[in-house]
């Protein structure tokens, strides 16, 4: 088995396939609407055909509230690994990107947070480990 596709909650899908891609520098994967409800995804242009991130629209509130819950907490939503975080930091950050936690040492790993402007933190890995 393998992981096709994860789920990350938006507030706002047009804004956040925005951020997603022009700052992040994923690529849209599939859009398409079946009435009110837009499926839409992006992928790491690395791994075009590898797991898809749908941004869905958080209009349902027991989501809306876990979401909400996890960004007062300062857990991120989602991480994504990168083999330069030094360099991606500083790529994003031009690209307008609120960093909530600068690229910063721990066991094991270099990590950063980022805010993704629709509910959630996202956190970047530098892995240092070989597990």
């Amino acid at each position: 088995m393998k992981i096709k596709l994860t789920t990350l909650h938006v507030d706002d899908q047009e804004k956040a396939l925005r951020f997603y891609t022009d700052v992040l520098g994923f690529v849209k994967k599939a859009d398409f609407s079946n009435g009110p409800y837009r499926w839409l995804t992006v992928v790491s242009p690395e791994e075009p055909d590898g797991t898809e991130l749908q941004l869905a629209l958080n209009d349902n509130p027991a989501a809306r509230t876990y979401q909400q819950a996890m960004f007062q907490q300062g857990q991120p939503a989602a991480m994504f690994y990168t083999d330069h975080i030094q360099a991606d930091h500083e790529r994003i950050k031009a690209r307008g990107a609120e960093f909530t936690m600068p690229p910063t040492e721990v066991t094991g790993s270099t990590i950063a947070m980022l805010n993704d402007t629709c509910g959630n933190l996202i956190q970047l890995a530098q892995i240092s480990w070989q597990g």
